[in-house]
């Protein structure tokens, strides 16, 4: 991962975690929207502090490790943007962009770790001579 790349996603990820909690703020008060608000807000913001993570992962292993995290962390995000739709607890306007983000970030934490991984496996074959 280059320098560029890796601070482009620290800005992506924290971006993502900070509109996420301006939706957050933006959800009635009720007991069901506490409830998301609640776990939309750990996993939507986890997927920043999870990928300063992955930036100082010390293997390639560590860092497969901590990208599987961030990519469970942005789809579950995905997920409760999907309950805040499907529930009608904001016009789905104002959460389809971040719906996509969480989306988009999961793809790119899945391809990240698919060439970590494959890069893994010839450095393995290669070193068993």
């Amino acid at each position: 991962m280059t320098a560029m790349t890796e601070s482009l996603m620290k800005a992506r990820t924290k971006a993502f975690a900070l509109r996420t909690l301006t939706l957050i703020d933006a959800l009635p008060d009720s007991r069901s929207s506490r409830i998301v608000a609640g776990q939309l807000g750990r996993a939507g913001t986890s997927v920043g502090a999870n990928y300063r993570a992955v930036c100082r992962a010390k293997s390639a292993a560590d860092m497969i490790n901590k990208l599987t995290i961030v990519e469970e962390e942005a789809d579950e995000s995905a997920f409760w943007l999907e309950i805040v739709i499907e529930r009608g607890l904001l016009p789905e306007s104002k959460a389809t962009d971040l719906y996509r983000e969480a989306g988009e970030l999961t793809a790119i934490m899945v391809a990240s770790r698919k060439t970590l991984l494959q890069g893994n496996r010839k450095s393995k074959i290669e070193n068993r001579k």
